[in-house]
C-alpha cells in the first residue's frame, strides 16, 4: 500500500522489458510508487478501475486496444487518473489523437529518467505537459474541442483559463488569484461547461487559440 503523499502509478505497454525499465527508472524515487503493470490497453483500464492510480503511464500503439482507446474508455469510466503517454512514435498524428483523447501530455521512452519522474510529478499536479509542435498541430486542426463560441466568460474565468494554459494547478491557481482550491474548481468546471471543452487540455488549447497567454 503506498504511502501517503506517494504518487501511484500504473505502467501500460505490450514490451516487458520496457515495462521492467520504466520500474527500475521509477523505483528510486522516494514519492512514486509503480502499483501494477498491464500489457495491454483493456487490462490496463481494469487495473486503474482496481488499483486507482494517480498517474497512467500508456503507451500508444498496442495490440487488441491500444492507449487511444484506453484512453477513451477511462474517460468514459470517469476515471480520475492521469494519463501520461510513453511512447516511441513522434510524429504528430500519433501523438495528438491521444491527446483528444485525454491524456495529460506525453514523453519518449528515451527520457532521462529524472525527467520522466519530474514529468510524472507534473501531471499529477494538473499540470498539461504539451510540446510546441503538438499544440500547434491541435491548434491549426480545430481540435481544441467546441467550437470556440459560446456563453461570455467572466473576468476571473479568463484569468482562471489563462494560467491553466500556462501549466498552472489548481492549487497554484489558488495561490495566485488568492482563492480557495474548491472555489477554483467551480471556475474550472463552469469554464469547460461554458466552452463544451473535455478537459484542462483542451481548455489550455481554446486558450491559446484566443490569446489568453503567451
Amino acid at each position: 500500500m503506498a504511502e501517503p503523499g506517494t504518487i501511484k502509478v500504473l505502467l501500460v505497454d505490450d514490451h516487458q522489458v520496457v515495462r521492467r525499465g520504466l520500474r527500475t527508472f521509477l523505483e528510486v524515487q522516494d514519492d512514486i510508487e509503480v502499483v501494477g503493470e498491464a500489457a495491454d490497453g483493456a487490462q490496463g483500464v481494469e487495473l486503474a478501475e482496481e488499483l486507482r492510480p494517480d498517474v497512467v503511464l500508456m503507451d500508444v500503439k498496442m495490440p487488441g486496444t491500444d492507449g487511444i482507446e484506453a484512453l477513451r474508455r477511462l474517460r468514459e469510466l470517469e476515471n480520475p487518473a492521469r494519463v501520461l503517454i510513453v511512447t516511441s512514435f513522434t510524429e504528430q498524428r500519433t501523438v495528438v489523437p491521444a491527446l483528444r483523447a485525454g491524456a495529460a501530455g506525453y514523453v519518449y521512452k528515451d527520457v532521462d529518467p529524472e525527467a520522466l519522474a519530474g514529468a510524472i510529478r507534473s501531471v499529477h499536479a494538473g499540470h498539461v505537459l504539451l510540446q510546441p509542435e503538438v499544440a500547434g498541430a491541435l491548434l491549426s486542426d480545430g481540435g481544441a474541442g467546441g467550437g470556440g463560441r459560446g456563453p461570455a466568460l467572466t473576468e476571473r474565468e479568463r484569468e482562471v483559463l489563462g494560467l491553466i494554459a500556462d501549466g498552472r494547478s489548481n492549487r497554484e491557481i489558488a495561490r495566485t488569484l488568492v482563492l480557495s482550491e474548491k472555489t477554483v474548481k467551480t471556475h474550472v468546471s463552469n469554464i469547460l461547461m461554458k466552452l463544451d471543452l473535455a478537459d484542462r487540455t483542451q481548455a489550455a488549447l481554446w486558450a491559446v487559440r484566443h490569446g489568453l497567454t503567451d
